[in-house]
């Protein structure tokens, strides 16, 4: 079981990146996913969904990609926040975007199961790069994009 659970610890996340001339194309690109992961401190899962978006400049990624590449980083011992951190920067290195954000929500049985005992609490973290952090309006308009 742990081979699979862990199975991103043997793998490059830009190897998983097929990326794509795209001059024409500079709008907002959002996808959400549901992911899993363990937690380092409990090796407990943590899960839920990952929202990923972010604005091209000159290169878009093919969208099957996108889940993949979540998967390599989720597929490790991992901290929600730096799971969060990692997807954006790794996105951001390969692609060289206007911007990329990424909100991760998700349910921790370390959490549900041990300690605090809160079942059903949800943990949100985000990261914002480039556009998404400097123009308010780019920020939103992925913000609403989620809440749908």
């Amino acid at each position: 079981m742990y081979p699979e659970l862990l199975s991103g610890l043997r793998q490059n996340p830009a190897a998983h990146f097929r990326v794509f001339d795209s001059r024409n194309f500079r709008e907002l690109v959002t996808v959400s996913l549901p992911f899993h992961s363990l937690c380092e401190h409990h090796l407990l899962p943590f899960f839920g969904t990952c929202h990923v978006a972010y604005m091209p400049r000159g290169r878009v990624v093919g969208l099957s990609k996108i889940p993949r590449v979540v998967d390599v980083y989720a597929h490790r011992l991992q901290l929600q926040e730096r799971l969060t951190r990692e997807i954006a920067e790794g996105f951001e290195e390969v692609l060289q975007p206007d911007g990329v954000a990424v909100v991760v929500e998700a349910r921790h049985l370390c959490m549900e199961m041990r300690g605090v005992e809160k079942p059903g609490s949800q943990t949100l973290t985000s990261c914002m790069l480039g556009v998404f952090r400097d123009d308010p309006r780019t920020r939103s308009e992925f913000l609403e994009l989620i809440r749908r």
